[in-house]
This record gives structure tokens, sequence and C-alpha cells, in this order.
């Protein structure tokens, strides 16, 4: 492994979103999924190639990029899509609300499984459904959906379920069994299932394997909207791309129509970048995994060692989930940023009294970050 890599990188003057919330104080980010460490080589090499054409005009989707697509998910998964079932889109969010959007005929309301990632909580006004939230509950080191709730909400209105695996903020990636479940859940109501699996090439256990759900069955293959992107692992979330693959002809139809307007172009760059992530078959990914993977065993046993704090086992993601509540502070994100951390509020999640703590960072700012969480954490 090229530890080298992985060694702190200086953001300053390049407008980071991340690192521009706190410019000028002594606070260190760990709250946007924007990781500290270097976008993939290859990928640079990409949109460096495809920079030397001297024009950047609106562009249809390449060839390359939609066969590197189809052969990353098979040999990945071994799931076989066909091209014509890919509608590419500038990315992950915007996916979910056109998907949403284009269901409404379906139901009054939508259920979301939560916690979860904040955008998520948003869709119900903005696709003016009914939201309904169905509580994930902690089952030992780990979070699992509560399926007597999520059988009893949804229901006859539902028009879709809107999921997140691996699950972010709680790390989850959740296994056959559980998928299995949700699907047939799904299926007995006739409601379409909405999954983001952003998060699928970031599995930081070796005794976890993501399984798309819609690679189940042909059925829930049928009822699923998946969405896609190589941003998160490959570290370039600010060139939007994601991938939606909607087996059926008329859900797909409906989802391209409700995305006229509101979706734009993908950049030609973007195709680029994604085209040489989806081709990757290196050790590139695996070294990085278990790296993070360290980050979160180091976190994890930090965390272990302080009184009113707890986390739980992070599967994948580069994320983790502090549950702060019985240090009984008003405001737990305010009260960690006085010590010089910035972390995302749970609140945000539908989870007050935690905190998300993003782990993509070179082990140094990691040391320094859990030495501001101690501090905090000895002062409440």
């Amino acid at each position: 492994m090229d530890v080298g890599r992985f060694a702190a990188v200086d953001r300053s003057g390049t407008y980071s979103e991340k690192w521009q919330k706190y410019a000028g104080r002594d606070v260190l980010p760990f709250w946007v999924a924007d990781m500290d460490l270097p976008t993939a080589p290859f990928v640079i090499d990409a949109v460096r190639e495809r920079l030397q054409h001297p024009i950047l005009g609106y562009t249809r989707t390449p060839e390359p990029a939609a066969r590197a697509f189809v052969d990353w998910i098979r040999h990945s998964y071994d799931w076989r899509v066909r091209e014509d079932w890919l509608v590419w889109i500038p990315g992950v969010v915007p996916g979910f609300n056109v998907a949403a959007r284009a269901l409404r005929h379906l139901g009054s309301d939508i259920v979301i499984p939560a916690p979860v990632y904040p955008p998520f909580l948003r869709v119900p006004r903005q696709a003016e459904l009914r939201g309904v939230v169905s509580p994930l509950v902690r089952d030992g080191s780990r979070w699992v959906m509560d399926f007597d709730h999520l059988g009893a909400n949804i229901t006859p209105a539902t028009a879709a379920v809107l999921f997140c695996n691996p699950h972010n903020p709680t790390g989850r990636v959740y296994d056959r069994h559980e998928l299995d479940r949700l699907a047939a859940l799904v299926l007995a109501r006739d409601a379409v299932l909405i999954s983001d699996e952003i998060h699928c090439p970031l599995i930081l256990d070796a005794k976890c394997r993501h399984i798309p759900i819609a690679s189940l069955d042909t059925a829930i293959e049928a009822r699923t909207i998946s969405l896609f992107a190589p941003t998160k692992a490959y570290n370039f979330p600010g060139v939007g791309i994601a991938v939606a693959v909607i087996p059926d002809g008329a859900l797909r139809e409906r989802f391209e129509e409700v995305g006229k307007g509101l979706l734009g172009g993908v950049s030609p760059l973007a195709y680029a970048a994604a085209t040489a992530a989806f081709n990757d078959r290196s050790d590139w990914l695996r070294e990085q995994n278990a790296f993070l993977a360290g980050n979160a065993d180091t976190l994890a046993r930090a965390v272990a060692a302080m009184e009113g704090v707890a986390t739980t086992h992070v599967e994948g993601t580069y994320l983790a989930w502090l549950d702060v509540r019985a240090l009984e502070l008003p405001n737990p994100a305010d009260w960690f940023e006085a010590f010089g951390l910035g972390l995302s509020d749970g609140v945000e999640f539908g989870a007050p009294g935690f905190l998300r703590f993003n782990l993509g960072c070179s082990r140094s700012m990691l040391d320094a970050g859990i030495e501001r969480l101690r501090s905090a954490v000895e002062a409440a």
C-alpha cells in the first residue's frame, strides 16, 4: 500500500465547501461527505485527457461510459443490466427527487427509514407527498430496519419507499435477509423502491458484501429505481454524475419526462471521470477501503474509552454515527464546534442527540479530531 497517498492534503485556495464553512476559525471539518483523500489518479488523468479537446460542449452519453457501467455492475455484483435501462443524470440527490415526483400517481405517501441523509427528509415536501418516517432501531452493534413498523406503514397509499444502502449515516451494509424482507413488503403493496446506493463501493468490513436490492429477482428489479455514482468512492463529488437504473420501461419513461427541465445535462468531464472509475479493476479502491477501515477502528476504540458517547460498527461508507444523548447537551453540534470539531448535527438526519463524523481524512487529522472530541466530552 502506498501510505503516502493517505497523507494530509492542503485544500486551501480551492474554495472547498467542507473547509470554507469554518474559514478563519480553528475548527476541523468532519461534517460533509467529502473526503480529504486524493481523487483517484486515473480519474484525474481521464479528465486531463478530455481537456485536450478545445470544446466542452453539451454531451450525449458516450458509448464507452455506458459499457463501462454495465461491465462494472456485472463484475462487482453479478447483476446483468442493459444499456437502455440507464438514465444518466447530474447527481443522486436530483435523481431521487425526480423519482419521487414521477411516482405520485401511485399514491400519496413516501416511506423513509430514518435517521437518514438530510436530503431524503426534504423529498416529501418537494415531491408533494406525505412523508412517513420509519425509525431504524439499534440491535447491538448495528442499526436495523423495524420491519413491523415498515409493514404497518407501507400501505396501498404508499407510492414509494426511499431507501439508502450502504446506509448514511449509520454505516450499515444491509444483508440478503434484510433486503429480501424489504422487497417483499414493497411488492406486497405494489409500491416502488427508490434505492440510493452511492456508497456501494465503500465496504469497510470484509465480512459484508453489498447487494443491489434490484438484483435480488426480476420482481423487485421491475419495481426499483436504483441510483449509483462513483463520485463518493473515487472522491470527485464536485463533478456531478450518477446513473439511474430503471429496468421497467414505463417507469423509465415517466422518470425521463418528469426530469425534463429539472435535470441538467451531464458534463463531458464528468463522463470522462465516471468512465475511468467504472473501468477500474486495480487495487486502488481496496487499499483505500482498508485505510478507511483503519480510521473507523481508531475512532471506535477512542469512543469506547469515553464516558457518555457511543457508536456502532461502520460496515460501509466512511461515516461514523455518534450517540451523545447521555451527555445531555442542549445543542451537541454547537458544543463540539466550540472545541474545534465541526460535525454534522443529528437533528438534520431526524435524530437529535446524534452527530455524524466523516472518517475520510488522513490519520493525523483523525487523531487531532479525536483529541478535540475527548476534550469536549470531558468538559461536558
